[in-house]
């Protein structure tokens, strides 16, 4: 791959009418910047359903291969006839700053469920729909009972439900599946809306010549279609509940570490295996994007493992992963050059073996570069290996005017501007970083649209271990205007980032 720079903006921070980003005009719109600004990646975060019990993150979904239905465009489906404008009309107000995921699931799912409602007598007829069902069976058909099953028992997790479902007893199954037909027909009527507008915009942006980069996270939910259909593939006890759960050890961002409470893979199994069921997963996402992130590469080689019932993630330990063994299936069934691997955080040497043995580019971040061990610190622009990706920072950092207000202290500030070789302020820190980062050696520069923007701490993204008012900022309307597209489109082009013409 040659040099090229992109933009990480999830789908839901993109501006729209209706409370929450989408596949719709306004993506369409943010491509056509990208392509004006010399842009050729665009980064997202994982596409999947999100809920509000866990915060509405997209690393905790009930589902680690459908795509959200709150990302379809309304817009869209007036122009394709499902729904006249008269019938979005609404009584109050979304705002246009933060999505306000209860209202949207409101608004969004009754407008869905009336459309499904007007054309379930014609769905199973269509024969673009049992395309997508056919294709997608493996994993739209235990995803849409699932999601039929929990709806009836409203919003019960799995685990609580009654012994047979709990168990997948077969006659169980069969009963609760012809008692919910039309419920499970709904689910795969919305997945088949979503993944038709995805596809269209995702070659639009291919057509600019814009690639998608995509987000595998590594972990699925405990509460997710995942682990019920597919228990056997992780460390369960007799109830069905977790032995152990996932997290990460104190490091920067928690000081008790972070307890994201995932179960945990039983990876003997899935080796028996030859691992096909992540192997259809990563093929599925390949499908979704041009290329993918591998979040928690290090988690691959050891992870960090926390009794189930602990209250923070301190008293865990490191158990070793698959490492060489998965990714010589990876690698041997997909094309190399489509991952790049998310190796932050606790890093050892066998980690970066790994990673360096099939030649993975893997993540620097300037906000990590001035902390400690100035000139050795491998995040400082002159320490990146040509084969990396550099960031100014990630959805998990703050912003980097909220960094340098709120996070660095006197001394961090006066080596910022040593190494820069200017005087750095609030002011001027952003566009600082986010010229360093396009000069960096890394053959891949993907800035946050807020770093780009000068935004302060008020637009991060996610806060890791805090569960309110994250994943939830927008982009305003027409905040992208023509200055910055061009002051964007020089700076790639000086830095030998512009695609050639």
């Amino acid at each position: 791959m040659d040099r090229r720079s992109g933009i990480l903006l999830h789908i839901s921070s993109l501006p729209s009418n209706f409370g929450i980003g989408d596949f719709g005009p306004w993506a369409c719109q943010f491509v056509d910047f990208l392509f004006r600004a010399g842009q050729t990646i665009w980064q997202i975060l994982p596409l999947t359903p999100v809920n509000g019990g866990t915060g509405n993150s997209p690393y905790s979904s009930p589902s680690s291969f459908a795509l959200n239905p709150l990302f379809i465009s309304l817009e869209k489906l007036i122009i394709d006839g499902y729904v006249s404008l008269k019938e979005l009309d609404y009584d109050f107000s979304f705002s246009l700053s933060r999505v306000n995921y209860d209202l949207v699931r409101e608004f969004k799912l009754n407008v869905l469920n009336r459309i499904f409602a007007r054309h379930y007598a014609k769905i199973e007829n269509d024969p673009g729909f049992n395309t997508f069902c056919a294709n997608n069976s493996f994993w739209l058909d235990d995803y849409c009972l699932y999601q039929a099953i929990k709806d009836y028992f409203q919003g019960i997790a799995w685990f609580s439900w009654p012994r047979p479902l709990r168990f997948r007893d077969e006659k169980e199954i069969k009963k609760w599946s012809q008692k919910l037909t039309r419920e499970i027909l709904k689910q795969k009527f919305f997945q088949f809306l979503a993944f038709d507008q995805w596809q269209s915009l995702k070659t639009y942006a291919n057509g600019k010549n814009i690639l998608i980069l995509g987000d595998i996270p590594i972990y699925v939910s405990l509460d997710s279609s995942d682990v019920w259909a597919n228990s056997e593939y992780f460390l369960l006890d007799k109830e069905k509940l977790p032995l152990f759960v996932a997290g990460a050890p104190p490091d920067y961002f928690s000081p008790q570490g972070q307890l994201w409470g995932n179960p945990i893979y039983d990876w003997e199994k899935l080796k028996k295996e030859n691992f096909d069921w992540w192997i259809k997963r990563i093929e599925h996402n390949l499908a979704l994007y041009d290329l993918v992130r591998l979040d928690h590469f290090r988690g691959f080689v050891s992870f960090w493992q926390v009794k189930a019932g602990e209250p923070t993630a301190q008293n865990g330990q490191w158990i070793k992963g698959p490492g060489d063994g998965l990714f010589q299936v990876i690698m041997n069934t997909f094309d190399v050059n489509c991952f790049l691997v998310e190796d932050l955080g606790h890093i050892t040497e066998d980690v970066l073996e790994l990673r360096d043995k099939y030649n993975l580019p893997g993540m620097n971040v300037l906000q990590f570069a001035f902390n400690s061990d100035i000139p050795k610190n491998p995040y400082l622009p002159h320490n990146h290996r040509k084969n990396s990706v550099v960031y100014t920072g990630t959805h998990d950092n703050n912003t980097i005017k909220g960094w340098y207000k709120n996070e660095l202290n006197i001394q961090q500030r006066l080596m910022l501007s040593e190494y820069i070789g200017k005087d750095i302020n609030e002011l001027n820190v952003h566009n600082e970083l986010v010229r360093l980062a396009l000069s960096s050696t890394a053959k891949l520069s993907v800035l946050p649209i807020q770093d780009i923007l000068g935004l302060d701490a008020r637009a991060r993204m996610n806060l890791p271990g805090s569960r309110s008012d994250n994943w939830e900022w927008r982009l305003l309307p027409d905040i992208l205007n023509q200055h910055i597209e061009e002051n964007l489109a020089r700076l790639t082009f000086i830095f030998g980032r512009a695609p050639a013409i």
